[in-house]
């Protein structure tokens, strides 16, 4: 029995890879837990990660729920805790608390197709209920993904991008044309509406920087996809995890136990904050 919920689990770092290099680094870490501790998590949950010291961060985990070796994530250096993180090797200990957050309906989903949309590390928390689409993919109708960012050196998991060409179409694109890019130029909304993903029977899941979410959800919505058929992750900071700081509020929601996930039929009717 847990006697404080902050206390974090001990987890050791398995696996470190660059994914995105220079002022907007981005590192992918896989992380084992020490003294044989675990927990149970669902699709788009996120753990706070601690760098002994330093401080901590929450992180979406982009690890599927059905592969139960490790826990990934895909961090951005953006402040003090996150450079710490980017300086940690093979072998160093980290904190993990978690899982916290709603999770993605997947189950909902059954029978459905899914077009996952993402822009940046916003494929790091498509990345999980990705993963396990692939693994139940029985389960599902069709499989898709438009993704892009800035430049080509900017886009994240590109060795598993090149893999998943082989299970589902992926559709790639960066904002600025570059000598050898052979796939779409310009942003991901227009992207979106390119490729004019059917709303037949379909569930869309984005997420990115907030404008582009904005406009994903609007040209979703041009080609007739309803509100609960799109679902989305708001980013708020979250600071404690449980519901007490109050650092993550959207009017009475807090998005680390209400959210992160939600679909566009609810989120429309919170406070126009995030």
């Amino acid at each position: 029995m847990e006697l404080n919920v902050y206390t974090p689990k001990l987890a050791k770092i398995v696996q470190a890879k660059d994914e995105v290099v220079g002022t907007r680094a981005i590192k992918t870490f896989r992380t084992e837990f020490a003294n044989g501790a675990r927990f149970d998590y669902r699709c788009g949950q996120c753990a706070m990660l601690s760098v002994f010291g330093k401080g901590e961060a929450m992180i979406s985990i982009s690890s599927s729920p059905l592969i139960r070796d490790y826990l990934q994530f895909s961090i951005l250096r953006t402040g003090r805790v996150t450079a710490a993180l980017h300086d940690m090797e093979v072998g160093d200990l980290i904190g993990v608390r978690g899982p916290y957050g709603n999770g993605f309906p997947i189950d909902e989903w059954r029978g459905k197709n899914l077009v996952f949309i993402g822009g940046g590390i916003g494929l790091a928390p498509l990345w999980s209920v990705v993963q396990t689409a692939l693994l139940r993919k029985s389960e599902f109708g069709t499989l898709s993904l438009i993704y892009g960012a800035r430049t080509s050196r900017d886009l994240v998991f590109k060795d598993e991008l090149a893999d998943l060409k082989s299970q589902m179409p992926v559709h790639l694109s960066i904002d600025v044309a570059e000598p050898d890019w052979k796939e779409f130029v310009g942003f991901v909304p227009t992207n979106v509406l390119e490729k004019k993903p059917s709303p037949a029977n379909t569930i869309a899941i984005t997420c990115g920087p907030p404008i582009m979410i904005k406009f994903v959800i609007k040209n979703l919505k041009d080609l007739k996809f309803e509100d609960d058929q799109i679902y989305t992750t708001v980013e708020n900071k979250m600071k404690c995890g449980i519901g007490k700081c109050g650092r993550c509020n959207i009017g009475f929601h807090y998005v680390c136990k209400d959210g992160p996930v939600y679909s566009w039929a609810e989120l429309k009717k919170l406070p126009q904050e995030y």
